[in-house]
C-alpha cells in the first residue's frame, strides 16, 4: 500500500464490475502503458454490488475490447470496499446511480474523489450506458465513450 500511495490511483466503478468498469480499467491501463506512465498510475475496477464477485468480465465486453487490441482476460469482478475510499485518489463512476451509491458509502471527506467518468470526455453525455441487456452495438458504444474519457482523464492526470 505504501507503494500505491506514491502513485496516482484510479478506481473505475459500475454495478456488477463485469461490463463497463473492467472495460474502463483495461482501456485506461492500455493508454497509461502507451504513455509510459505505468510506473506512476495504478488502475483497478470494482462494482457497487456483489452479483459477480470473482467472475471474469462479460464475454461480450472482452470480445469487443479484444477487437481493439485490449485484453480484459486477467480481470475478476470485486465489490467496492470501505478501504477503497482511503486507497484511491480517483473513484470514477460510470453512471449517476453508482455515483450516488459511492457517495452514500464513502465518508464525507472522500466525496471529492468520486466523479463521473464522462466528466473527462467532450461527448456531451453524462453516463456510460450499461450494455448488459443489449446487443453488440452497445458494447462498441461503451468502448467509444471509454476511449474518449480515458484520453481526457490521462490528460488531466498528466498535468498533475
Amino acid at each position: 500500500m505504501d507503494e500505491m500511495k506514491k502513485k496516482t490511483s484510479v478506481l473505475f466503478v459500475c454495478m456488477g464490475n463485469i461490463c463497463r468498469s473492467p472495460t474502463a480499467e483495461g482501456v485506461f491501463r492500455h493508454h497509461v502503458v502507451e504513455a509510459g506512465l505505468d510506473e506512476h498510475i495504478v488502475v483497478d475496477s470494482a462494482g457497487t454490488h456483489a452479483y459477480h464477485v470473482g467472475e471474469p468480465p462479460d464475454r461480450r465486453s472482452h470480445a469487443a475490447a479484444q477487437r481493439r487490441g485490449i485484453s480484459l482476460g486477467e480481470l475478476r469482478a470485486r465489490r467496492v470496499s470501505d478501504e477503497d475510499f482511503e486507497r484511491f485518489d480517483y473513484i470514477i463512476a460510470m453512471d449517476e446511480d453508482n455515483l450516488s451509491r459511492l457517495k452514500d458509502q464513502s465518508p464525507p471527506q472522500h466525496h471529492s474523489k468520486v466523479r463521473l467518468f464522462l466528466e473527462f470526455a467532450s461527448s456531451g453525455q453524462r453516463e456510460v450506458p450499461d450494455p448488459y441487456y443489449g446487443g453488440a452495438a452497445g458494447f462498441e458504444r461503451v468502448l467509444d465513450l471509454v476511449e474518449e474519457a480515458s484520453r481526457g482523464l490521462l490528460e488531466t492526470l498528466s498535468k498533475k
